[in-house]
């Protein structure tokens, strides 16, 4: 995704534009805000832009100047502001979210977000968003919120907050940094999109049953023992001691052990509980509301998860020596695997799985030299997901040190 429409060949050319140095401070002039922005509050209807793109705070993600979807107008009612392509929009309701985009169409958006625009005068379009974007911006915004529960940003006392701009050149300096750095995230990302889709491709001819005969398959518990957590008694738990292994503790390939969430079981009694003591490399799975807006809860178990128990509605996989731990660990993430669970859940108020449910779902299972040529291939995939991760995370960092660098 590229930039907004430039406006750098509109300026006058600085031949020393390249050196001037990013965090010099020469030149620069501290303004009101609303001397080089303007808050836009153009009305639109639903009703008359049924059609239209609608952008709420919802689709808008923390930290990515980029809108990568949106709804109708006629998905919403009351009245919305209009934004032209080239303007931010920006979450003034929680602005501690880091909500705002750069538009790259016309469209209609939430009452609860502001639409800023700059005077270009004063400010390049380009240089904007990441003023907006800064540490320093973030914080004074969070600061003059007004509001308890839903502390929200009043236009009347943001325009007269001041920030340092530095002169136009120099804006254009530094927006043409940051834009690169950004398009590079952009690539990685995309990047990391096609090979979720290869590995998803893969993973769906390996276990979706394309190729092969229902014959051939059978069901995990087969192969795989589901081992259901001990029903400790709340009476018994302590502030220190083994961590007991809850629901709420297994996240998305990932173990949660935040204070509000984390209870502890006597160290001492462990030996009485010797079943049900944690592992390094055991997949544990929640079976109480399994499936969330992030995805799949269940993960490995590692070192510095332990010492922990087993407690009920968590369940442990016991893989017989016929599946490798590593091929199971690819099936449990598989599509196939997940929609034979969505499809056995129960309940609304509490959707949950059974062992039953988990036991009966179907796979094609190779030979264990086969599996060991899949895990293989899957790895592949895996590392170089977390090398384009590692990379994505290495641009957001520039972006993140330039900016703060800039409007300390």
């Amino acid at each position: 995704m590229n930039a907004p429409d430039s406006k750098f060949d509109q300026l006058k050319i600085n031949p020393a534009w390249a050196k001037l140095p990013l965090f010099e401070r020469k030149g620069w002039k501290r303004l009101p805000f609303g001397a080089f922005a303007e808050s836009v509050n153009e009305r639109a209807e639903p009703s008359e832009a049924a059609e239209e793109i609608y952008v709420g705070l919802e689709h808008l993600d923390p930290q990515d100047l980029h809108i990568r979807r949106w709804g109708k107008g006629s998905d919403v009612i009351g009245t919305k502001l209009r934004f032209r392509k080239g303007d931010i929009i920006f979450g003034r309701r929680r602005a501690y979210q880091r909500k705002l985009a750069v538009a790259e169409f016309d469209g209609i958006c939430s009452a609860h977000a502001m639409v800023v625009r700059a005077k270009p005068k004063m400010v390049l379009p380009e240089f904007l968003p990441f003023l907006l974007m800064s540490d320093r911006f973030m914080k004074r915004a969070v600061e003059i919120s007004v509001g308890s529960l839903s502390p929200t940003i009043n236009w009347k006392t943001l325009k007269l907050e001041e920030f340092a701009l530095p002169p136009l050149d120099h804006q254009r300096r530094i927006a043409e940094i940051l834009w690169r750095a950004d398009e590079g995230r952009e690539a990685w990302g995309l990047q990391a999109q096609y090979l979720k889709l290869t590995l998803m491709a893969f993973s769906g001819d390996l276990f979706g049953n394309r190729h092969e005969s229902k014959r051939s398959e059978i069901e995990l518990g087969e192969v795989c023992k589901l081992q259901s957590g001990f029903p400790f008694k709340s009476s018994e738990f302590v502030s220190e001691g083994d961590k007991l292994l809850r629901g709420s503790n297994v996240g998305v390939n990932r173990l949660i052990w935040s204070p509000d969430v984390t209870k502890s079981f006597p160290s001492a009694r462990r030996a009485e509980f010797k079943d049900y003591v944690l592992r390094p490399g055991d997949v544990v799975v929640a079976m109480d509301r399994p499936f969330i807006a992030e995805g799949f809860k269940i993960a490995r178990v590692s070192d510095s998860d332990l010492p922990a128990l087993l407690l009920q509605r968590v369940g442990r996989f016991q893989p017989s020596d016929r599946i490798l731990p590593d091929f199971l660990w690819f099936y449990l993430n598989s599509a196939s695997f997940q929609n034979q669970l969505r499809l056995s859940q129960q309940g609304t108020d509490l959707p949950h799985i059974s062992r039953f449910d988990i036991e009966s779902t179907k796979l094609h299972l190779p030979s264990l030299d086969r599996q060991k040529l899949k895990i293989e291939e899957f790895n592949r995939f895996e590392n170089a997901l977390l090398e384009t991760d590692r990379l994505m995370q290495s641009y957001s960092g520039l972006i993140g040190n330039l900016q703060n660098g800039c409007f300390t």
